[in-house]
């Protein structure tokens, strides 16, 4: 039962912490006169990958290895599947920059290196030096060329509260991230010993779903919004944050051990669902992701989760 409470609490915390920590930061952003284009880029998916940091962190420690990555490859898994099939029920989905797939292109690299840096069973200290490596490359690229593209079009807008009260917003956030995603470690962890469910099984599913709740709630603020590549955009920017940021972080830390029931079944369903989101969107002749494609995603993260438990 407290095992179980405090996944609740855990799932409660990080879901407010990271929904504050994104508009803390965006706040923070416009204040120092960052564009929005830049800031959806960087700070929202960054934002809204924090949750997946912390998770990775407390379970590396707390020598989970399974959960730290279980929790990354899940949770790229649930972006797609879960909450952009969720999203595009509610709102069909218009991609409408062009540029979309060289973004796209980079989230199937950082699948790849993954793959090639899991090919050990560990992932060391120079692997997650590489990866960091190739986050900063990909986001000077990124911000070098929205800040071209925009630069006569894109307008800075004014924050909606003070500075001091966004610092105070980016600090209570971040102090609730360090306490949910313990909460949720703990629980999940606890949970899954007395149900005799393994730790890379937990990973996958519960814990990943607990820290894709910030891309969930962005994602469907962006779209009820209208703003449809922030949240196409903010879930693949929040992949490649999980795989390069996250993993790379915590593996310079402490090397991470994958084990190959990780490997085979984690990074194959993660893989698939990056290559599904692309034949989604690229036939089509309006660039939509419409309602039964919502369902087929949906439907296909119902499977998977089957297939763990089974």
């Amino acid at each position: 039962m407290i095992s179980f409470l405090y996944l609740i609490a855990g799932f409660t915390v990080l879901f407010f912490s990271g929904d504050w920590l994104v508009k803390a930061s965006v706040n923070l952003a416009r204040h120092f006169k960052i564009s929005t284009l830049v800031i959806g880029i960087t700070v929202v998916a960054f934002g809204t990958s924090a949750p997946e940091l912390i998770v990775s962190l407390k379970a590396v420690f707390s020598n989970s290895s399974d959960i730290s990555i279980g929790n990354v490859v899940g949770s790229n898994i649930a972006n797609i599947a879960l909450v952009l099939g969720l999203v595009s029920i509610v709102f069909p989905v218009k991609v409408k920059r062009k540029g979309i797939w060289i973004d796209w292109l980079v989230m199937m690299i950082a699948t790849f290196s993954l793959f090639i840096a899991s090919w050990g069973n560990k992932i060391t200290f120079g692997e997650g030096l590489t990866f960091i490596i190739l986050l900063c490359t990909y986001l000077f690229f990124s911000v070098w060329k929205s800040r071209k593209i925009s630069k006569e079009n894109d307008e800075i807008q004014k924050p909606d509260f003070s500075l001091w009260k966004s610092f105070g917003f980016f600090l209570l956030a971040t102090i609730g991230l360090y306490f949910g995603a313990d909460w949720l470690v703990k629980g999940a962890k606890d949970l899954a010993l007395s149900f005799g469910i393994s730790e890379h099984v937990v990973g996958l599913s519960v814990v990943a779903l607990g820290t894709s709740v910030p891309e969930l709630a962005t994602s469907l603020m962006a779209a009820i919004k209208k703003e449809d590549d922030i949240s196409i955009g903010n879930i693949i920017g929040s992949n490649i944050f999980n795989i390069w940021a996250v993993l790379g972080a915590t593996s310079i830390i402490k090397p991470l051990n994958v084990t190959q029931a990780m490997i085979d079944v984690g990074y194959k369903w993660m893989l698939g669902v990056a290559v599904l989101l692309i034949l989604l969107i690229l036939p089509l002749s309006k660039g939509m992701i419409t309602r039964w494609k919502g369902l087929i995603l949906l439907g296909i993260y119902i499977l998977y989760i089957y297939i763990l438990f089974t």
